[in-house]
């Protein structure tokens, strides 16, 4: 039976909530501990289903996963690692992309990885051929077969490379990071992406014995050494779930303070968050964001790599702008379909636009390839409830927020995909005294 979400919009979200572990980096350390000689302990670990996938993946792998989930304290043990049953990898690693990541580090302690089918929000191409070619050349054999993508080291193991990305892909980076810190030699990656997120895991490999440095111009260097210990590493705060809730602010004129949300992270959205018309006060502990009244002020607003605005804080932030005077403009440059959430927003009576043009301040990759990936959005427009389908992670929480904002009943179905992201997001909603249930299709 597929849960039904039934959210009674109108009404400010007011209180507090705590955000944990970026659910960027949690499930990338966890991968990392595989790399390891002994034991690892990770603290702010949140309850996602995603850390719920690496865990069952690393223990079909042999490691001994311990989690607290109250303190959000993990332990990480790869002494028994060992190959694992297709059949199995299969079954777990379809609900996520993350099982690409375990490749470096199974090719190190096993000579060899399976990689299946890989899922993930369908928000744009993923493609797995960065991963890939960057294997290739680190030596690794990449044998492509029906049932999925077996990978063999060589004889003489993982040799440094030079690794040149045509776009500073996450994935991508990471991959290069997990496979180079045990590979013989010196690789050199150019055109590295430099998020929080890719820092913090640079912080970690560092304590497990790696050699890595991080150069201006987006080229990281790291010097492969013959083996890693484990580390004790506190993960940084989720900063695309503080900014989700900063929005839900904002669109219901309510009032939230985020506990955990950290100010360095999020400079350029809270700098965003102020020209829209929003408020927000900053202490050691976290950020309170609020609606201060009066009227929100339309932006132009472009994604883009870090140091730029995330394109996971684009989707959120739109339902915003529905409630601000005037034009909106928003040029999507890291995904190229990340728009799709926006015909339940035109449901729900805002007036929103896509263009398959670049109307950002420079063209992008997509200008001349026909996807939709520029918005208008012309406010303020009243939304009212409505019956809508979660279309991914982000989307649907910015769905949550869009119903939370209208006036009426909405019945919104899927929402269990965004457990994927966001923490026990049902028991925040109520902390935040919002009018929601879950109950039961017919």
């Amino acid at each position: 039976m597929e849960s039904i979400m039934h959210i009674e919009g109108g009404h400010p979200l007011i209180g507090e909530i705590t955000v944990r572990g970026a659910k960027n980096f949690v499930p990338k350390a966890m991968v990392a501990s595989l790399l390891a000689d002994g034991p690892s302990q990770l603290r702010n670990v949140p309850l996602i289903r995603d850390v719920d996938v690496v865990s069952d993946l690393l223990g079909l792998h042999g490691v001994q996963v311990d989690f607290d989930q109250d303190r959000g304290v993990m332990t990480l043990d790869p002494r028994n690692v060992k190959a694992a049953r297709r059949a199995d990898i299969d079954a777990l690693g379809g609900s996520s992309r993350i099982p690409i990541l375990f490749c470096g580090p199974l090719l190190h302690q096993l000579g060899e990885a399976f990689i299946p089918e890989l899922g993930g929000c369908n928000i744009g191409g993923r493609p797995i051929d960065f991963h890939l070619d960057t294997l290739r050349k680190f030596g690794a054999v990449v044998d492509k077969r029906p049932d999925g993508i077996h990978i063999s080291s060589p004889a003489g193991g993982l040799k440094g490379t030079v690794v040149t990305l045509p776009f500073p892909s996450v994935g991508a980076t990471e991959q290069t990071l997990l496979t180079a810190v045990r590979a013989e030699g010196i690789t050199t990656l150019h055109g590295a992406a430099t998020e929080p997120e890719i820092m913090d895991l640079i912080n970690v490999l560092q304590k497990m014995g790696a050699i890595i440095s991080v150069d201006t111009d987006r080229t990281i260097r790291i010097e492969g050494v013959s083996h890693l210990t484990g580390f004790r590493h506190t993960a940084l705060p989720d900063r695309i779930e503080a900014a989700s809730w900063g929005a839900a602010a904002l669109a219901t004129h309510g009032d939230i303070y985020v506990r955990g949300a950290h100010q360095p992270d999020m400079i350029t959205f809270l700098n965003t968050f102020r020209k829209v018309g929003g408020a927000f006060d900053i202490d050691e502990e976290g950020i309170r964001f609020y609606h201060p009244g009066g009227p929100l002020r339309s932006i132009a607003l472009e994604t883009g790599v870090h140091p730029g605005f995330m394109t996971d804080w684009q989707q959120p932030m739109v339902v915003a702008l529905t409630q601000a005077e005037g034009l909106s403009i928003v040029h999507e440059t890291v995904y190229e379909n990340r728009f799709g959430f926006t015909g339940a927003l035109r449901q729900m009576g805002a007036t929103i636009q896509v263009y398959k043009e670049c109307l950002g301040s420079t063209p992008c990759r997509f200008g001349q390839r026909n996807f939709y990936h520029s918005a208008v959005i012309s406010g303020p427009t009243p939304l009212h409830g409505a019956d809508i389908a979660v279309p991914d992670l982000r989307g649907g929480f910015s769905h949550l927020i869009a119903a939370l904002a209208a006036e009426g009943t909405s019945r919104v179905s899927g929402v269990d995909v965004i457990s994927r992201g966001y923490e026990h997001f049902l028991t925040k909603l109520h902390q935040l005294d919002a009018r929601v249930e879950y109950v039961d299709a017919a």
